[in-house]
């Protein structure tokens, strides 16, 4: 199966991938198919029932405004972030919904009682994947007109019931000129073709779009993120969910400011991009998903420290890095899993990890093999990395974890440009026991607030 670069790297809200911007996607769906199959009108009530991590920490991560929004028919790329909490309340004081009202001329409005008609299941499972929500449609009569399992498998990405066990947004057998679906694959193609891993996977993306829409698109990406950092380093307050947690990169980047030489503090500067980005995240703004929520601020902040403390870094860079990122994102995709969910944070921040060392790799003039080096350490240094945030909220220990993260993918980028692209392990090998790692990890420490820190630490 194919999967583009921006599959990876979507445009949508926080505060994560899985349990925001997934469930409202699916409730989206679910509320469009009612369209499709012609029973919108005869709809009078809805169902939804969240499973797993989903219903274990949903609350926290704002699932159920997701869903009642998703029903709504508001996706995550274009929903208006500063009417969201408004319309919630709306939809609670009333207990009305308005099916797809977010599409002109097809909403339908409904009864809806939250508290009886949106179920968490605090510690029960569906079989296919732990984020996993049914949603059932029914008639004046009471009785049923359409009932979907849909499962958010990390990323934003989104599968139903039918499509169970392809781990896929959807099911794309496009036909790429350099195919690959392991880092091997990878370095063998850029040594057949004689491309570098941003121009291979530039000629894949090809297959959906011209050169100058993937261009156009991935600095939309890069101006989403820009703008998303510049607000994280002007915000002040308390982040919202009930731990208190108070924003510091605001301050932390005008103590930067008064110390004058921006080089003399590049690794500061770096973590704290990756904490802007995800103090906005845990605040429900406008994010990237790359590859996930939970780990939005890495890349972000690797590609500001690129544009800012590497020479000669302009567009033409931040369109490489984000290519050769989404390469080694894809491998992750393909052959182990990015949810937090499934396999614990190291799928998340792990992977972005990788993903970011890549790309700054590749940039800095690293060939295919530093690229798929600095991608290996970056994940090797993550391995077994738990899911275990407090309170469910994606805010401790996540806004430091980025910003650990982000200073690792440097590091580990740097590391891969001293040496000859020559190691011991593998990127496809260090990938293959983060999965057996995940398979492992007791599912207290896989995003259910059940274990680690989410226990240990005595909510305030």
């Amino acid at each position: 199966m194919a999967i583009s670069v921006f599959d990876l790297f979507s445009i949508g809200v926080g505060p994560s991938s899985s349990h925001t911007v997934g469930p409202m996607r699916a409730a989206r769906m679910f509320a469009r198919r009612l369209k499709n199959e012609g029973v919108l009108a005869q709809t009078a009530s809805v169902r939804a029932e969240l499973y797993g991590s989903l219903g274990a920490t949903g609350h926290g991560h704002g699932t159920p405004q997701a869903v009642l929004l998703g029903l709504e028919g508001e996706s995550p790329r274009t929903v208006d972030i500063d009417t969201v909490p408004a319309r919630v309340a709306r939809i609670r004081d009333t207990k009305r919904l308005r099916l797809l009202a977010a599409d002109i001329g097809d909403s339908h409005e409904i009864d809806f009682d939250e508290p009886t008609q949106l179920v968490l299941h605090r510690r029960r499972s569906l079989p296919y994947h732990a984020n996993g929500m049914t949603l059932f449609a029914y008639d004046e009569s009471g009785l049923p007109l359409l009932e979907k399992t849909y499962y958010s498998v990390g990323g934003g990405f989104v599968v139903d019931e039918d499509a169970v066990g392809e781990d896929r947004i959807k099911l794309d057998d496009t036909p790429l000129a350099h195919p690959f679906r392991t880092g091997a694959e990878l370095l063998a193609q850029t040594r057949e073709t004689g491309l570098s891993v941003s121009a291979l996977m530039l000629e894949n993306e090809k297959a959906w779009r011209t050169e100058e829409e993937i261009r156009a698109g991935l600095l939309e990406i890069w101006d989403v993120m820009r703008a998303c950092v510049a607000r994280g380093l002007t915000r002040e307050g308390l982040l919202p969910g009930g731990l208190k947690v108070r924003r510091r990169a605001p301050a932390a980047a005008r103590q930067l400011r008064a110390e004058g030489s921006r080089e003399a503090h590049a690794m500061e500067w770096l973590s704290l991009y990756a904490m802007a980005v995800n103090e906005e995240n845990a605040a429900g703004g406008r994010v990237v998903t790359a590859p996930t929520n939970g780990a939005a601020g890495i890349i972000p902040a690797v590609l500001h420290y690129c544009m800012d403390f590497v020479p000669g870094s302009d567009e033409d860079a931040v369109v490489r890095f984000l290519l050769a990122a989404g390469a080694v994102g894809l491998l992750f995709k393909e052959n182990a899993s990015i949810s937090g969910a499934e396999v614990g944070c190291q799928g998340e921040v792990g992977s972005a990890c990788s993903m970011a060392a890549g790309g700054l790799a590749e940039v800095l003039g690293g060939g295919p093999e530093k690229v798929e080096n600095a991608a290996e350490i970056g994940i090797e240094h993550n391995l077994g990395l738990t899911c275990d945030p407090i309170g469910g909220l994606v805010q401790i220990p996540c806004i430091e974890r980025n910003g650990m993260a982000a200073v690792k993918a440097v590091t580990a980028a740097r590391m891969s440009l001293r040496g000859d692209g020559r190691h011991h392990v593998s990127l496809d090998k260090a990938i293959k026991t983060m999965k057996a790692t995940g398979a492992d990890m007791k599912v207290k420490y896989k995003e259910t607030a059940r274990g680690g820190l989410a226990v240990n630490v005595i909510e305030c």
